[in-house]
């Protein structure tokens, strides 16, 4: 029986790592796994866990691969002997709208893949830096850093394995982008906090250089990470949870546009399209992370009371589509 091959960058921990353990120790044994990361001595803890999982032999090969680097993205496309990729995917990245430049990738996710007759290949993208903290705290090739890996990193990987998944006329993409075609799928999938060590992936620690900010955004700052610390206590998922998310995706014949990984910010998400002036939105999350009164006035009056009217039966995304 032919397998579907999947590749994954971002395994040395995190959700790459937790996805890669998954797929590769599905019941049914149709996924080759290829488990990449930018350094390979960080391969133990996968390792260990695939042997402690009892992946079958041969569901599961470590390749180092930096998506700063198109020619070790090359070397490792290279390495993979099925030679096509069915399923191209990566982490959902997040950005903060408030007073604080939030660049991160939500958790490590898929990336790539193809499929020729019933052998498929897949890709997720999971490799990706963070930016947590005021703008002006953060040194100068901070921001160059991050978006390096994850938006450049992104349109490497994609220039690597989308000319073959269209030439195929078979492909999915997972996570990022939202689009369809005859030849290829893309779903966005939104994850919510994840436990995973992204806090050890942040540019420049959390929070930068806060010397650098006047005492008034220094004060928001700390009010907003503990409104992050609660989130992640109260919401936090376990990278399993999420991971069942992408293998829905993934296998769904006619995957959808977007998927969530949990129901509780659908509120929230609603508001981005039920006021289109986006006051709501920017007026509800303010409300929500820092406890003030919300802004008065029309544009802002009443968010947060309307974030909570909004039932997640209305705004549930489908998470196994028919």
């Amino acid at each position: 029986m032919d397998r579907t091959v999947v590749l994954i960058t971002g395994c040395s921990s995190g959700i790459g790592l937790h996805l890669a353990l998954r797929l590769a120790s599905d019941p049914s044994q149709s996924f080759k796994v290829y488990a990449t990361m930018r350094d390979l001595a960080s391969q133990g803890p996968l390792l260990e866990a695939a042997q402690s999982r009892g992946c079958p032999p041969g569901s599961l090969e470590t390749l180092q691969l930096d998506v700063r680097d198109a020619d070790s993205i090359a070397a490792a496309q290279a390495r993979v002997t099925e030679g096509r990729v069915d399923v191209l995917g990566e982490p959902p990245r997040k950005t903060s709208p408030r007073a604080f430049l939030s660049l991160c990738p939500d958790q490590d996710v898929p990336r790539p893949t193809e499929h020729e007759g019933t052998g498929r290949k897949e890709g997720l993208c999971n490799a990706g830096r963070g930016l947590v903290g005021p703008l002006e705290a953060h040194k100068e090739g901070s921001v160059d850093a991050v978006l390096d890996v994850n938006l450049m990193g992104t349109v490497r990987m994609l220039q690597a394995f989308l000319l073959d998944m269209k030439r195929r006329r078979s492909g999915r993409i997972l996570p990022a982008l939202t689009r369809r075609s005859p030849a290829r799928s893309v779903s966005l999938i939104e994850c919510g906090p994840v436990h995973t060590p992204f806090p050890e992936k942040l540019e420049g620690g959390l929070g930068g250089m806060l010397d650098r900010a006047d005492a008034e955004t220094r004060d928001l700052f700390y009010r907003y990470r503990r409104h992050c610390e609660r989130v992640i206590r109260e919401a936090g998922q376990d990278p399993e949870e999420v991971v069942e998310v992408f293998l829905q995706a993934l296998r769904a014949p006619r995957p959808a546009l977007r998927y969530f990984t949990t129901e509780r910010f659908l509120p929230l998400v609603q508001l981005r399209v039920s006021d289109p002036s986006g006051s709501s939105y920017v007026a509800a999350a303010h409300q929500s992370a820092f406890h003030d009164k919300a802004a008065e006035g029309s544009d802002g009056a009443g968010a947060e009371a309307e974030a909570g009217k909004l039932g997640a039966s209305e705004l549930r995304a489908p998470l196994a589509p028919q």
